[in-house]
């Protein structure tokens, strides 16, 4: 007779099996090329013993084109729930060892279930892509797997925090889920993602690309903006999304992680004076600015290689999580552009989304002028920007440090567009456009007329900088609430946040707005979602 015994032994040797995924030459070959399985990977992304499978057994049905003699359990994906940092992910990892990764009906119903019940428990989901595609032995069930997934991503948009970690090739149609998601990481040399490859490209345009040209990390990190963050290896890549979720909550109910700062909120900053240079052309890396105001120096980057003219990324002021967004004097001035403003939209909308307070950081001399960016729609993408400010109920915080002109300053979270406080160092110029720019105009005949046109310029700049170029009149007017010395700018940025931690908006009930930027999808209340 069969006893409870020899039965939990089988089931033991079974689940061996299944964790031997495409057996020893496919993980042998997995490794040769610089990559970790799906299991090893999950090993380092989570908590020591933490992770609990779920469907280890699950295979296709598929028996077309020889598929009933490659039939593996678990195919192809990895999935179920663990803790990073002692709070709660739920997980799926393709499994290239297995019918290299590719996305049949039945790896899809195992993924969508653990994002279905990511959304229900109110966790991050995090998916690790490393696949050939859509299973095409399966045909159009394989189709409406990824169709599947898409739905969920969407539905958990601004819910649940969606983390993509491409650990391999991402191509098709699986590329769509992780440009739905949050955020994207890379790793170079072995991710790639592509809608379509160098020889479909070829064949249909007759372009020459290679693969790394067309979706490598380092494509996707500086030129496209699709992806993220960037790794040199798959262990690097999986530390980068342990740090981003001590940045942020687990879902759009919940503030975001209270941290032991480790630094005094009372610090004084006199490094500001070194870093920022008084004239207002002298360029200057607005990262230095933003680690001297935070804690412990520390700043985690979002989009670090794309339209670096803005800053954006993740850091604490007295141990509570705030979003940056800062222009940076180093690159291009510091102008905004098509691709920064769409980069500062997705970043506030995400923080919006999941109740993170945004610190903004105002040095910015204007639109990048130029053809190629009226053509290429700077008017719809810094719409964009303006909107993305606009809408966010967090709370929201601008330090203008030096220009703020024209447009671009209304943009950059002014008052008038919903700020809740608004500060200025004495060496802030906040004006229609900067003084050369504004005496051309304004006294063109003057100039012309003058003797000493070059004393006469002088003088009516040094005039226009003391009644336009400066802070005093804003603040005259209400438009910036403060004109504080730069060395007090962390103190009171903590004091501002610690005084907003209770700010609660309501927007009017609408089913959304007209400009959507990824990156999250809204208020709660406007969504037909209501807050507990």
């Amino acid at each position: 007779m069969t006893t409870l015994r020899e039965k939990t032994r089988e089931l033991l040797d079974m689940i061996e099996v299944a964790r031997q995924g495409g057996g020893p030459d496919k993980i042998k070959s997995q490794h040769a090329k610089g990559k970790f399985t799906a299991r090893e990977r999950l090993d380092i992304l989570l908590d020591p013993g933490s992770f609990h499978e779920l469907d280890t057994f699950v295979q296709h049905k598929c028996n077309d084109f020889g598929m009933d003699k490659m039939v593996y359990p678990g195919d192809g994906v990895i999935t179920g729930y663990g803790a990073i940092g002692g709070r709660l992910v739920y997980v799926y990892a393709q499994d290239f060892t297995v019918l290299g990764g590719s996305l049949g009906k039945k790896q899809s119903e195992k993924s969508c279930k653990v994002m279905d019940l990511a959304v229900q428990n109110g966790a991050p989901v995090i998916g690790l892509n490393d696949s050939g595609g859509a299973r095409i032995q399966e045909g159009v069930m394989s189709l409406a797997g990824y169709g599947d997934i898409f739905y969920r991503n969407t539905n958990a948009s601004g819910i649940v925090p969606q983390i993509a970690v491409i650990m391999g090739p991402c191509a098709g149609g699986a590329v769509y889920s992780p440009g739905i998601m949050d955020m994207v990481f890379m790793v170079k040399g072995t991710s790639h993602m592509f809608i379509t490859g160098p020889d479909v490209i070829k064949a249909v345009t007759k372009e020459e690309v290679t693969f790394d040209e067309l979706g490598s990390a380092q494509t996707h990190n500086t030129e496209s903006g699709v992806a993220h963050f960037m790794a040199e290896d798959e262990e690097e890549a999986l530390q980068k999304v342990k740090t981003l979720l001590g940045y942020i909550p687990s879902n759009n109910l919940e503030p975001p992680p209270v941290v032991d700062p480790g630094d005094d909120p009372q610090r004084i900053c006199d490094e500001l004076y070194d870093i920022v240079p008084y004239d207002p052309i002298k360029a200057y890396d607005v990262k230095d600015v933003i680690r001297c105001l935070m804690d412990r120096g520390q700043y985690f980057e979002v989009h670090e290689h794309y339209a670096p003219n803005i800053s954006v990324g993740f850091a604490r002021l007295n141990g509570r999580t705030v979003g940056v967004v800062a222009n940076n004097p180093k690159f291009f001035a510091g102008t905004l552009d098509i691709n920064a403003s769409v980069k500062g939209a997705r970043f506030i909308r995400y923080c919006d989304a999941f109740n993170i307070p945004l610190v903004v950081l105002c040095d910015v001399p204007g639109f990048l002028p130029g053809k190629s960016q009226e053509l290429g729609g700077i008017i719809r993408h810094g719409a964009k920007l303006m909107y993305a400010f606009s809408e966010a109920t967090v709370p929201r915080v601008t330090v203008v440090t030096r220009k703020a002109y024209g447009g671009a300053y209304i943009v950059m979270n002014s008052k008038h567009i919903g700020a809740d406080l608004n500060y200025a160092w004495p060496s802030a110029e906040i004006a229609v456009m900067g003084p050369e720019g504004a005496i051309n105009i304004i006294f063109r005949r003057e100039l012309a007329e003058a003797e000493d046109s070059a004393r006469k310029r002088s003088q009516l700049l040094d005039d226009y900088r003391k009644k336009f170029a400066n802070p005093k009149l804003p603040s005259e007017y209400g438009f910036i609430d403060e004109i504080i010395p730069p060395h007090l700018t962390r103190v009171r940025l903590i004091s501002a946040m610690e005084t907003m931690q209770g700010k609660r908006v309501r927007p009017p009930y609408r089913k959304h707005g007209k400009l959507q930027v990824k990156g999250g999808a809204g208020h709660a209340e406007n969504t037909g979602r209501q807050p507990g």
